[in-house]
């Protein structure tokens, strides 16, 4: 197509989104997502880390099972929103990271959480989130250690 002369160049989504990433804002980096209230103790030290290291994040309760549409919504709006690293705790099925690493192209670190019906001390959890199907990575520490996943996360902003 032609432009007049004199018209501005037609700007590529490329750049609007690289203009977009040079900006200052105070968006969290990592979002951290866990399937119940129960959770937030454990999982809040991932925060805690974070906040340690200068990191900003966000911290939500949704349920893989109990409102997926909510979890899939989250997932695929996180990196437009300034998302870098998504932490998401569940435990027993343990869906939630999965779930989230299927929409969303942004790093997901599971932690396997403990309950007390949990199998063998969280080898349920550990299992439904490291073995992940071809195409859906998700990345997995050890069983509620939600601390070593805001560093590895941290490793992955630099």
């Amino acid at each position: 197509m032609n432009q007049p002369e004199g018209a501005p160049a037609p700007v590529t989504e490329t750049e609007v989104a690289d203009e977009f990433a040079e900006l200052d804002v105070d968006a969290p980096l990592v979002g951290i997502v866990m399937g119940s209230k129960s959770d937030l103790p454990t999982m809040e030290k991932a925060g805690a880390e974070l906040e340690e290291r200068g990191i900003r994040y966000e911290i939500r309760v949704m349920s893989a099972h109990r409102d997926p549409e909510t979890v899939a919504d989250y997932a695929k709006n996180a990196k437009m929103r300034g998302l870098r690293v998504i932490i998401a705790g569940a435990g027993l099925a343990a869906a939630l990271p999965g779930v989230v690493a299927a929409h969303s192209d942004l790093p997901v670190i599971g932690v396997p959480l403990t309950s007390s019906t949990s199998v063998a001390g969280g080898l349920d959890a550990l299992l439904a989130i490291a073995q992940m199907p071809p195409g859906v990575p998700v990345g997995c520490v050890g069983v509620d250690n939600a601390r070593n996943a805001a560093v590895l996360a941290a490793r992955i902003i630099g």
